[in-house]
């Protein structure tokens, strides 16, 4: 199944999307006989209880009984969990990893390999497709990230990487903006990225159940891995490519890591980290450093207002943003005189 969230009369609600049409869950219900929430977190709470009745209107929407639907460009389109309990965004990927550690003229650490690591993102600066309004410091550098997310299904505490899989309600495409500058001048002080990252994570366009993703997965001793072919585009050029399958710690190792001695809600996000060569830090930082051994000049590429950042996963969909500037600038050395 692919849910989406979407707006109707001002307010969310939730649907499932097929062949470009988006059907009401809660109307789809109705029309059955069956009572199903209007939102997503409302699903997520009972996720065991409301799977079984939405995999049952999701087989009439196959088999074309569903009167009622709109088409896709009839709605907007929000991200799959517009309101998430939290959002968490892990390391997984070793590629990116390395290559963000060699840009800065540092060996590989060695932790990476002992524990997957995380850090808490803003929950409440959510987006889906569309328009993202950043502000002029955020253009200092601005960066996409190329990522997959999970969102859990059901509550646990202390969730063991055998059965975390199980705890897993979909898979959505996630974009991590961040604003380089702000982030690397913050994180000189130790403390994890705030500032650089707290303004905008896309989701979406869809929150995809396993049960879609079957012929794509890969069996492991610590959780699912899936072939997903991950892929980049600014301003409708291709600038990255990689695959879901190499992320060197799994969701549910990640998930195990999250929960521990920590409950786990429904409705919480966790992202994978950014595959390899899937921003433009590291992009820009393998390209300087092989022309620099060239004798070359470089000159770094980076978001602007008005560019356009698509990001697409295999069974996933593509998630397309456009940047728009806000011109709204804050200098606290200016403040402090």
């Amino acid at each position: 199944m692919k849910f989406v969230t979407y707006k109707r009369a001002g307010e969310d609600r939730l649907g499932l999307y097929h062949k470009s049409r988006v059907y009401d869950l809660q109307d789809a219900g109705t029309q059955l006989g069956l009572v199903l929430p209007s939102t997503i977190l409302e699903y997520l709470n009972s996720n065991e209880k409301f799977y079984p009745l939405a995999l049952k209107i999701n087989k009439e929407i196959l088999n074309d009984k569903i009167e009622y639907f709109f088409e896709e460009d009839q709605v907007k389109l929000l991200a799959p969990v517009p309101h998430p309990t939290s959002c968490r965004d892990g390391y997984a990927f070793r590629q990116h990893a390395e290559s963000a550690r060699r840009i800065r003229g540092l060996e590989m650490i060695q932790e990476f390999d002992q524990f997957p690591v995380f850090y808490f993102s803003n929950h409440n600066a959510v987006f889906g497709e569309g328009n993202i309004y950043v502000e002029d410091d955020h253009l200092q550098k601005l960066d996409f990230e190329l990522e997959a997310a999970v969102v859990i299904g059901r509550k646990g505490k202390n969730i063991q990487a055998e059965e975390a899989d199980s705890f897993i309600a979909g898979y959505m495409i996630m974009n991590d903006f961040s604003a380089r500058k702000l982030q690397s001048d913050e994180m000189k002080l130790n403390l994890g990225p705030a500032k650089g990252k707290d303004f905008a994570t896309a989701f979406g366009p869809w929150l995809v159940t396993t049960d879609e993703l079957e012929e794509f997965k890969i069996l492991s001793a610590a959780g699912a891995r899936y072939s997903l072919k991950m892929k980049a585009y600014h301003n409708g050029k291709l600038i990255s490519e990689g695959n879901l399958k190499d992320m060197n710690w799994t969701f549910a190792e990640i998930i195990e890591r999250a929960s521990y001695g920590a409950e786990l809600l429904p409705g919480d996000v966790i992202g994978s980290g950014t595959v390899g060569t899937g921003c433009y830090l590291e992009l820009n930082g393998t390209r300087a450093l092989e022309a620099k051994v060239r004798g070359e000049d470089f000159r770094p590429v980076w978001l602007l207002g008005g560019d356009t950042i698509e990001l697409e996963i295999t069974g996933l969909g593509r998630l397309k943003n456009k940047i728009v500037r806000t011109q709204h600038s804050y200098s606290i050395l200016s403040k402090k005189k």
